[in-house]
């Protein structure tokens, strides 16, 4: 079955509308979403572009070349666009429309208007300009870890690809004048690349947008929202991992001294800060490698890996001493201290145990009076 350019487009046109409306309808399902409402707006212009484009010949030539071609640049501006919104950068609409209003005002130059190898150049110019720049900017965005990011990224870049080669084809190819523009071979083969475009875009946005939104999840699962450290769960996975490894480390539990003291005096909203500053300035503090997490109430946990028990009593005092040093000028009858019990795990240490020992530990700081450090007793090993 043979395939008129004028049916091609049409089809394109068709494909791309419903593209376009199916980022919208996710949008709708997802208002939070600005990058879902940018792409179908994108790929809803863009199919009126295509559509309007199949008419040529039958509608005047400035809505079939100049109008068609313009909205056809501006949805690869809002995609570019709408790729930044995604990568929580500012979507720089007005960057993204410059493409289509300088043809519109390029088109107004006769030279320009009347020469179709000009008008080819420019616009692949610019629409391979804005896949490319979409290609970089899901790539800057590669530290958040998400599995179709390179496939986006493959997507784009290979059709910016496409339309800088149709520039050096276009220079040694001129399109023959003696025919119409439409009959091209260049005008099938935009057509099909165009569709593919659109297809592999709806699958690899859109399941960017579900990864984050699960990432996000589990993310917020395994978070105290208040300090924004890992949760009980959260830590305890974390630290019973780390232990499996077969690792030395230093197992600290805090315990802020007289809180509740600090709720009823000074209201929650002061307690809650607190609970903040002792998070940020323990993550301040400890080395990178250190896993902090809140237990619940004004408990915390921290296990240091590597290290030796000389070194694991000097971080907790240095946190100790820095947190009841802690002062607030607003707040001049604020104290606040921390007790801590440390318990040192030998290679294999199993976690539940670990914490008994660092909980009775921190009992004893407890009740030796507040704002100390208690080291648990490892237990003596039997000879055999």
């Amino acid at each position: 079955m043979h395939l008129d350019p004028v049916t091609l487009l049409i089809v394109n046109a068709v494909t791309t509308f419903l593209v376009g409306a199916l980022f919208l309808l996710s949008w709708r399902q997802a208002p939070g979403s600005r990058a879902l409402a940018l792409w179908g707006m994108a790929h809803i212009l863009g199919a009126v572009g295509s559509g309007v484009l199949a008419l040529r010949g039958q509608i005047p030539d400035l809505l079939s070349i100049g109008a068609a071609n313009a909205g056809i640049l501006a949805a690869y501006g809002l995609i570019w666009s709408g790729v930044r919104s995604f990568e929580r950068r500012p979507p720089r609409r007005g960057w993204a429309l410059a493409g289509a209003a300088l043809w519109c005002l390029l088109c107004l130059i006769p030279a320009f208007y009347g020469s179709i190898e000009l008008r080819i150049i420019y616009a692949s110019a610019v629409a391979s300009l804005y896949c490319g720049g979409a290609t970089l900017e899901v790539w800057r965005g590669r530290g958040e870890r998400l599995a179709s990011r390179i496939a986006a990224a493959t997507v784009l870049g290979l059709h910016g690809a496409f339309y800088l080669a149709r520039i050096p084809s276009t220079l040694l190819a001129p399109p023959r004048v003696d025919i119409s523009p439409l009959a091209t071979p260049w005008v099938a083969i935009l057509c099909f690349a165009t569709m593919l475009f659109s297809i592999a875009s709806a699958f690899t946005f859109m399941a960017l947008v579900k990864e984050r939104a699960e990432r996000e999840q589990r993310i917020a699962a395994s978070t105290d929202p208040l300090t924004g450290v890992p949760n009980r769960r959260a830590f305890a996975t974390a630290a019973e991992t780390a232990l499996a490894g077969n690792r030395h480390a230093a197992l600290l539990l805090f315990d802020l001294d007289r809180f509740k003291a600090v709720n009823d005096v000074h209201g929650h909203a002061v307690g809650d800060a607190v609970l903040v500053g002792f998070c940020a300035m323990a993550v301040s503090l400890l080395p990178r490698e250190a896993m902090l997490g809140r237990l619940g109430g004004e408990e915390f946990a921290c296990l240091l890996p590597d290290v030796s028990p000389a070194e694991a009593l000097g971080r907790a005092e240095e946190l100790r001493r820095t947190f009841s040093g802690l002062s607030v000028p607003e707040l001049p009858g604020l104290r606040v201290s921390v007790s801590i019990g440390i318990a040192q795990a030998p290679e294999g240490a199993d976690f539940e145990t670990l914490m008994r020992q660092a909980d009775a530990a921190l009992y004893a700081a407890k009740h030796g009076g507040r704002d100390r450090v208690a080291v648990a007793q490892m237990p003596r090993a039997h000879a055999a």
